[in-house]
């Protein structure tokens, strides 16, 4: 693992307030939440694969630009240049509106929905820096291709994973029903 990353720690995250009785209508917020990260999980599952057919030496260009054609990222976000450029743009992105605007509605609504997106922005910085860590890797193995910087790029894209997969099922836990219910979303 990274030495210099703590990883998420369930035990330590704040909980925000449970809703009862939410209508059709107020659920929508938290399952537009989560199709939204649902394509981050898409493309994580992908780059995964990606990285591991190139370090088991079985991926073909044209596979290569296949795999990456098909990602919902690249269709949407060709201008941003390289693929990582393209899902880090998008996760920087996603992240800075929920900053800006989702997370501050939100924060007013309830000291337990304060806790929650206070850690919620901590977290963002923590898959910020992972981000930039697996474009660097990314980078490296570029440069030289060899089995270490296949396997330097394969660890840091496993540390983002389990941070970026754990940040986002706890975030459409703890706010996905509250976006509905104040109508922030």
């Amino acid at each position: 693992m990274i030495d210099d990353i703590t990883f998420l720690d369930d035990s330590t995250r704040p909980r925000g307030p449970r809703f009862a009785d939410l209508t059709r209508e107020q659920r929508a917020a938290g399952e537009h939440l989560r199709d939204i990260h649902d394509h981050l999980r898409d493309n994580m599952g992908t780059l995964r694969e990606l990285i591991a057919q190139g370090e088991a030496g079985t991926l073909q260009q044209a596979e290569l630009d296949k795999a990456t054609d098909e990602l919902a990222m690249v269709r949407n976000f060709r201008r941003f240049g390289t693929l990582c450029g393209q899902y880090c743009q998008f996760v920087h992105g996603h992240h800075s509106i929920e900053d800006a605007a989702l997370f501050p509605a939100l924060a007013a609504k309830s000291e337990a929905l304060r806790k929650v997106t206070e850690r919620l922005k901590a977290e963002h910085e923590v898959v910020h820096a992972l981000l930039i860590r697996l474009i660097g890797a990314l980078n490296g193995l570029l440069e030289a291709p060899s089995p270490q910087t296949f396997a330097d790029a394969r660890t840091v894209y496993e540390a983002l994973e389990r941070v970026l997969l754990s940040h986002l099922g706890y975030e459409e836990e703890e706010i996905g029903d509250a976006l509905g219910v104040y109508g922030v979303f």
